[in-house]
């Protein structure tokens, strides 16, 4: 199964980009997804006197899903692919949020943080080394930051790996082939089926120092294809850490 990796996949991002929306857009519950796992950062104030991560903002639906549950944080949103960082600065943003084109890998080489919070969608399955990006964030976030990862991890049951599948040839590749980006779509449908399932995810953030790991499922048809891992890191002493905003936390392997 060969994936897109590193600089294919970013330009194979950055020639998706010009569609890239109206493709999502496609998808029921695609931005109220982002907003339900934003959300579940459970951000004290509206953000205030916050500094949060959106790492992988792509054309920015994250950021703006981060920003509306943080409407006063100061946000720092990044991105390996300069065709849709294009796309996300050419919509509106307040003074506190600002966008710079870095690879997750990257960012542990510029001055950047430490982050209160951290938020990444749809990023994990797509970097080439997923424990020294989250050793990369663990290290970026203050004593007791929270980290979301809103992510396509299946369950582990085969109906959910079925239904992955059914959905990708009959909807997602032939509408992501009719833009001229098959090869990313496909991407996408592999890149699912060959990353972590939910708890095998959630044992790779605490294996990574994480505490409180956990999988939380999303609503709709996406239930045990896309999920909200929420976990801390240590020597925190403000706020709840086991549960989340709309509901108690679920780690089962099958939802």
């Amino acid at each position: 199964m060969t994936l897109l990796r590193d600089h294919d996949l970013a330009r194979a991002f950055d020639h998706a980009s010009h569609s890239y929306d109206r493709l999502t857009a496609l998808n029921p519950g695609y931005r109220t997804d982002l907003a339900r796992s934003a959300r579940r950062l459970r951000l004290p104030h509206g953000g205030a006197g916050l500094h949060l991560l959106d790492l992988g903002c792509g054309t920015g639906a994250s950021t703006r899903a981060l920003l509306r549950t943080a409407p006063h944080a100061r946000i720092t949103a990044v991105d390996a692919s300069a065709g849709m960082l294009r796309r996300a600065l050419a919509k509106t943003w307040p003074d506190r949020v600002r966008f710079l084109h870095l690879t997750a890998e990257e960012l542990s080489t510029v001055e950047e943080g430490p982050f209160d919070a951290v938020f990444a969608a749809y990023l994990f399955r797509n970097v080439t080394d997923p424990d020294r990006v989250l050793a990369a964030v663990r290290a970026l976030l203050r004593p007791g930051g929270r980290l979301a990862v809103h992510e396509y991890s299946l369950s582990g049951s085969a109906a959910h790996r079925a239904l992955w599948t059914a959905v990708c040839r009959g909807l997602i590749i032939p509408a992501g082939t009719l833009g001229g980006d098959r090869a990313l779509y496909r991407h996408l449908w592999r890149s699912v089926l060959a990353f972590d399932t939910a708890p095998e995810f959630a044992a790779r953030l605490t294996d990574a120092g994480f505490t409180g790991a956990r999988a939380v499922p999303v609503a709709g048809w996406q239930t045990g294809i896309v999920h909200t891992f929420l976990a801390r890191t240590d020597a925190s002493a403000d706020g709840p850490t086991d549960a989340t905003a709309d509901g108690p936390a679920d780690t089962r392997s099958a939802r």
